[in-house]
C-alpha cells in the first residue's frame, strides 16, 4: 500500500469519527438523577440529629449526652434538659439530683415510661411518681361526650397558646394518657380523647411530661407542628439532650467491613483444630479376644490387689500363710514365743533365723521401694514353699 492510499484511508477514518461525534452531540441529552443513599452515619447514630439541627438554626446552643453524669456541670438557669433516654435503671439518688437541678431554675422535659398501678399505688417510673402524675392507656378512658362540632383531627394533639386563635398540632402517640390527680399542671395538650403533655411549675423551674418523644425523631419531626413544639418548650435557653446512642458492636463492625478476613481466619482456625486433632502414629491393634492365659489373669489379679489394697495387705497375707503352714507342721507352734517360733521355722525350712525375722517382722506403714517389696515377697514365698 503506497503513501497516497494511506492518506485516503486516514482521511476517511477522521471523517467517520467527526460524523460519529456530531451524531452523539445531537442525540445525547443530559439529565439529572438523584440517588438516595439513605440516612448518613451521623443520622443513624443520632435519632434526634434533625431536632438538634433545627434548634441550632433557631439560635439555641444544643449539646447531647448519654447519661446524667454531665448534670453537675450544667447551670440550671436558662437551661432545658431533655430526658429522652431509657430511665428504667434510674436510681432514687439520680431522681433527687434531677429534681434539685429543676428546683434551682432548670426546665425539665421527660417521657413518662410506666403505667400507674392502682393496687400498688405506684409505677415503675420513679421520676413520674415524684411529680405525682399518672399514665394510663387511652383505651381504658371513657368516651368523651359528642360536641356539637366534631373534632376534625381527633388523632392529633392540640396545644392552645395565648394570643393565638388556632392551636398547634403535634403527633403524639394517642395510645397513652396523662392524668393529674393533684391538679398541679398549669398547661396541657390533648387529643380527641386523651392528654399527652402536661406542664407544671417546680419551685424556680418547670417540668414538662410527655407520653412519648417519637414525634421529635428525624423521621417525624417535620410533620405537623412537632418541630415548633420542641422549640416552644426550650425557647430562650441552652439545651442538653440526654439519650442512649445505639452503637454497633465490634463483631458487627468487623463483619461489615472485613468479611473476607473473618472467613479466612475461621478457616485457619478450623485447619489448626483439624491438625492438632490428627492422631500421630499408628493405631494400637485391639487385643485378640481369644487370650485366656493363666499367667495374664494372675498378673492382672495381683495388679488389682496391689492398686486397691496396697503392699501391706499383700505382705501380711503371705505372713499369715507361712504361719498357718508352720502350725500344721509343728504342733503347739502357737504356744511358743516369737523367738522360739523363729527357731522352729529355721529347723523346718533350714533358713537362717535372720532371714526369718526379716520376713515375719511387722510390715511398716510407709511404702516400700519396688526392689525391697520384691525381696520381701521372695523371702516369704521361699518360707511358704519349704513348709
Amino acid at each position: 500500500m503506497n503513501r497516497r492510499t494511506l492518506c485516503w484511508v486516514g482521511a476517511v477514518l477522521v471523517a467517520l469519527l467527526i460524523a460519529l461525534s456530531v451524531f452523539l452531540v445531537l442525540k445525547a441529552k443530559p439529565y439529572q438523577e438523584e440517588v438516595d443513599h439513605g440516612p448518613s452515619p451521623a443520622a443513624q447514630a443520632n435519632p434526634y440529629l434533625a431536632a438538634e439541627m433545627f434548634l441550632r438554626e433557631r439560635g439555641l446552643k444544643v449539646s447531647h449526652a448519654e447519661s446524667l453524669s454531665v448534670l453537675p456541670d450544667i447551670d440550671p438557669r436558662r437551661h432545658t434538659l431533655l430526658l429522652f433516654n431509657d430511665r428504667s435503671r434510674m436510681t432514687p439518688r439520680q431522681v433527687e439530683q434531677v429534681l434539685n437541678w429543676t428546683r434551682a431554675g432548670g426546665r425539665l422535659v421527660f417521657v413518662a415510661e410506666s403505667l400507674w398501678d392502682e393496687q400498688t399505688k405506684q409505677s415503675n417510673d420513679l421520676l413520674l411518681d415524684r411529680v405525682q402524675l399518672h399514665q394510663s392507656l387511652s383505651k381504658d378512658l371513657k368516651d368523651p361526650p359528642k360536641d356539637l362540632e366534631q373534632d376534625p383531627f381527633p388523632k392529633l394533639t392540640k396545644l392552645y397558646v395565648e394570643d393565638e386563635d388556632a392551636p398547634a398540632y403535634a403527633g403524639f402517640d394517642t395510645d397513652f394518657h396523662l392524668d393529674d390527680p393533684k391538679n398541679l399542671a398549669q398547661a396541657w395538650a390533648n387529643s380527641g380523647k386523651a392528654t399527652h403533655m402536661m406542664q407544671l411549675p417546680y419551685s424556680l423551674g418547670s417540668i414538662t411530661v410527655v407520653t412519648d418523644a417519637e414525634l421529635w425523631k428525624s423521621q417525624t419531626i417535620a410533620q405537623y407542628d412537632n418541630a415548633w413544639l420542641l422549640w416552644y418548650l426550650s425557647a430562650d435557653t441552652d439545651v442538653t439532650l440526654i439519650y442512649n446512642s445505639e452503637h454497633d458492636g465490634l463483631l458487627t463492625l468487623l463483619w461489615r467491613y472485613f468479611p473476607q478476613a473473618i472467613v479466612a481466619l475461621l478457616a485457619l482456625i478450623g485447619l489448626w483444630l483439624w491438625h492438632i486433632g490428627v492422631r500421630h502414629g499408628p493405631l494400637q491393634a485391639p487385643a485378640p479376644s481369644g487370650r485366656r492365659q493363666l499367667q495374664e489373669h494372675l498378673r492382672a489379679s495381683a495388679d488389682f490387689l496391689l492398686r486397691h489394697n496396697g503392699q501391706q495387705a499383700l505382705l501380711q497375707a503371705l505372713q499369715q500363710d507361712v504361719l498357718r503352714r508352720a502350725r500344721r507342721r509343728h504342733p503347739g507352734f502357737d504356744r511358743l514365743n516369737v523367738a522360739e517360733q523363729w527357731l522352729a521355722l529355721s529347723r523346718l525350712t533350714r533358713q537362717p533365723t535372720r532371714a526369718i525375722s526379716q520376713a515375719l517382722s511387722p510390715v511398716p506403714n510407709q511404702r516400700l521401694s519396688s526392689a525391697e517389696f520384691c525381696r520381701q515377697v521372695a523371702h516369704l514365698q521361699t518360707l511358704r514353699n519349704t513348709l
